[in-house]
């Protein structure tokens, strides 16, 4: 059904398997859900994406970046069938939140979602650092919101998604990017320097699925960034960092237990290896050189490689896959 009007379409899904509503982009659409809510969206001068399921049977309602709005009974992989192989990897109309968004990888992970479609809010501890991040989001063509955020704090990472639903009136994607590093001989780490790193790395981790899966509707996607040295060791003493990161990928696991099948939340991790950044690049003179004869490619990755892996994870390329980790280390980790 196509109109250049508003129109309001209701679907029966004990008779239908399959709808399809095409609509103009400027439409407004309602779409009335038996024995759901009502959901409404206006699509501007942008697609958006709108999700409903159905309580009795979890039906998935989307609206795609096309505007074509879907429901697949029993079986979002019905909805999907239609889509391309590269409109997968969009991520129109979706929202995501970005911790640790004011420097290295977290830059690259917000630009990547941006020009992957979505929009971003971006979360860090010094938030005037996020303002040219922000920037870079808008020239791409969407929307930016940065939010002050010390997310070993709880209420701070309540506060964060909030302040994103009420900004931007959803949260699909969480990337918990921010973290920080640490090289502490055993026998000289005091008991402070070791919680420190797991307050922030591993439970502020934490703290921020709790909050975002409060409000992530079904289909929606967490990426928890650990790290390779969660699997392997690298000749520095760090053993708070890599117990921290190893900590997420069971952290990750168990949350894909519980949340994919409860939820319909689909929670993964990426394991980085060496790329360019500032903590690589806060190694002694000749660390990173002495490393590469056990990195297979032979170099250091580069932040777009790792952003690529990332929209991956939380697109509907990805939408059979939960409980992974995916390490992203150039070999590292079998050499």
């Amino acid at each position: 059904m196509t109109t250049e009007k508003s129109f309001t379409a209701d679907l029966d899904i004990d008779s239908l398997s399959m709808v399809e509503i095409t609509v103009a982009v400027e439409d407004e659409f309602e779409v009335k859900i038996p024995d759901g809510r009502v959901t409404e969206s206006t699509a501007g001068d942008r697609c958006r994406t709108a999700r409903h399921v159905q309580p009795k049977d979890r039906s998935l309602y989307e609206q795609d970046c096309f505007g074509r709005m879907r429901c697949a009974r029993n079986d979002a992989a019905q909805g999907r069938a239609a889509m391309s192989v590269l409109d997968r990897f969009r991520l129109d109309g979706r929202v995501a939140v970005v911790t640790g968004a004011s420097s290295g990888l977290g830059i690259a992970f917000a630009t990547a979602l941006a020009e992957a479609g979505a929009d971003i809010v971006l979360a860090a501890r010094r938030i005037e650092r996020l303002e040219p991040v922000g920037t870079a989001v808008e020239k791409l063509g969407r929307r930016a919101v940065a939010v002050r955020t010390d997310i070993a704090k709880p209420e701070d990472c309540r506060a964060l998604i909030e302040t994103a639903v009420q900004a931007l009136g959803r949260v699909d994607i969480l990337v918990n990017n921010a973290g920080i590093s640490s090289e502490q001989p055993a026998e000289e780490e005091t008991p402070e320097q070791f919680r420190e790193v797991v307050d922030i790395n591993l439970n502020g981790s934490y703290w921020m699925v709790q909050a975002a899966g409060a409000v992530m509707a079904p289909g929606s996607a967490i990426v928890n960034v650990s790290s390779v040295l969660a699997l392997v060791t690298a000749g520095l003493p760090q053993a708070a960092y890599s117990a921290s990161k190893a900590g997420i990928l069971g952290l990750t696991r168990d949350l894909a237990q519980q949340w994919t099948p409860g939820k319909g939340i689909r929670v993964n991790a990426l394991a980085p290896g060496l790329f360019t950044s500032p903590m690589t690049d806060g190694y002694a003179d000749g660390y990173v050189e002495a490393m590469m004869p056990r990195v297979l490619t032979g170099r250091v990755g580069q932040p777009e490689e790792l952003a690529a892996a990332l929209v991956f994870l939380v697109s509907d390329a990805a939408s059979y896959i939960t409980g992974t980790t995916l390490v992203v280390d150039g070999g590292t980790h079998i050499a």
